[in-house]
């Protein structure tokens, strides 16, 4: 089994000087750098229902991310991005190597996917700083639910929609396909998928009503407000 490079829980040089940014850069994203593999759901496969349910999650996460994982991986074989970190390849290829990029974004997307959602979560509970950062760049938690939810809504065909920092500001964009904000000058703090598969099976073509479950019922805050806390530094 192949395995995959997690984030550090801290900046390169949070541990300076009794660990150097550049032993970091070696030792982590060099050293511990391996291929793509698929990681286990933080929860069991019925703990969304009725949300989402079990059989959406055997297939969207055990056949449709394991398949992104495996062409990822046979993708980059033998190209540039051959020992790269994922951000780097997910940048890097984007607009250069369709194969590569298509994958890579998706491993991406999907690996925070699933850690964006969790049993009874959703609602108002937002940590305190993120929701501060809401209401003053996008109006009020309330606004921002209804506009990520019409970004949804209106993300025509396949794709994702977003919070993402760009410029020190939390913003609402939606993507195509497999795009996500890194590749225009973000950082995704939320993220939900609108390809049919994430979707079909529970709401057949009702997007708007998995879009307000998404956000009323799946939504984690907690790890949310971790990454918008990593954007911001």
């Amino acid at each position: 089994m192949s395995f995959t490079l997690p984030d550090l829980p801290y900046a390169h040089d949070a541990l300076a000087p009794y660990m150097s940014r550049e032993t970091l850069e070696y030792h982590h994203d060099k050293h511990h750098l391996a291929s793509f593999t698929l990681p286990d759901l933080p929860y069991a496969h019925d703990a969304l229902q009725p949300y989402m349910s079990k059989e959406t999650l055997e297939y969207h996460h055990d056949k449709h991310h394991l398949a992104y994982v495996n062409n990822g991986n046979n993708a980059i074989k033998g190209t540039e991005f051959e020992g790269k970190s994922l951000e780097e390849i997910v940048k890097g290829s984007y607009g250069k190597n369709p194969a590569v990029f298509n994958n890579a974004g998706q491993h991406y997307n999907h690996l925070h996917f699933w850690q964006w959602m969790k049993p009874n979560g959703g609602g108002d509970k937002i940590p305190g700083n993120l929701e501060k950062k809401i209401i003053a760049d996008l109006g009020s938690v309330a606004k921002m639910k209804e506009d990520f939810i019409q970004a949804g809504v209106t993300q025509f065909g396949s794709g994702w929609c977003w919070l993402a920092v760009k410029d020190g500001k939390i913003a609402i964009t939606k993507t195509a396909n497999g795009e996500n904000p890194l590749v225009h000058g973000g950082k995704p703090i939320l993220g939900c998928d609108v390809w049919e598969h994430s979707y079909y099976i529970d709401y057949r073509n009702r997007r708007p009503d998995y879009l307000k479950a998404f956000m009323d019922h799946l939504v984690n805050w907690e790890h949310v407000a971790k990454m918008y806390d990593a954007a911001m530094k």
